[in-house]
């Protein structure tokens, strides 16, 4: 059963990505704690912690919004010329790439922004260590939808209701909870299980 706690409370920003990427593996995270550290606990951890200023940009500025249900630590903000904010997005990805989960969660970063200084804020960047590549991304009408729906159907998440296996077994070989997944197992002991996914094969 889902709470009036659990419709009202904050989701951080960083869960986005995650359920994005597998609301299953995201399922285990929030309820199970199975790394030791939910991605939800740096609520707060953050918001009365000093920001600093190197040249044009500041470092790890908190946002939350009661409005938006969302909450987290950008990396960065990058004041331009004309005086727009520009929230920057850190990625480890060795591909370089830039997913629709990396795009969802900067959407998320860019509507906190803009709620907190009043003006739009369509452009944000996500900059990819492996290959030091900073890619400019155009926040649609589309992604902030997107934003919105996901912020609900993580609200309404209950524990005991797991989402359905991925459809992209190939997430599950480094995945970190795995092990309580059992995405193999369940398809030789309870095939029906893993019905219109990607483990059915």
């Amino acid at each position: 059963m889902t709470t009036a706690g659990q419709r009202d409370e904050l989701v951080h920003v960083s869960a986005i990505n995650s359920f994005v990427y597998c609301p299953r593996r995201y399922y285990y995270l929030r309820f199970y704690d199975v790394t030791r550290h939910s991605v939800e606990l740096t609520e707060g951890r953050h918001q009365h912690q000093r920001h600093t200023r190197r040249g044009g940009q500041v470092r790890e500025l908190y946002l939350r919004s009661d409005e938006l249900g969302l909450h987290g630590k950008v990396d960065a903000i990058e004041d331009g010329r004309d005086g727009a904010m520009t929230p920057i997005e850190r990625k480890r990805a060795e591909s370089g790439g830039v997913y629709l989960s990396d795009r969802l969660q900067l959407a998320g970063y860019c509507m906190l922004l803009e709620e907190r200084v009043g003006e739009p804020v369509n452009v944000g960047y996500v900059y990819t260590r492996s290959t030091d590549t900073r890619h400019a991304i155009t926040i649609s009408d589309e992604m902030r939808d997107g934003v919105e729906r996901i912020v609900e159907k993580i609200r309404s998440m209950e524990v005991g209701k797991l989402p359905p296996y991925t459809q992209h077994p190939d997430k599950c070989e480094s995945c970190s909870v795995r092990h309580y997944c059992l995405p193999a197992e369940t398809r030789e002991l309870e095939p029906e299980k893993v019905a219109g996914s990607g483990w059915e094969q």
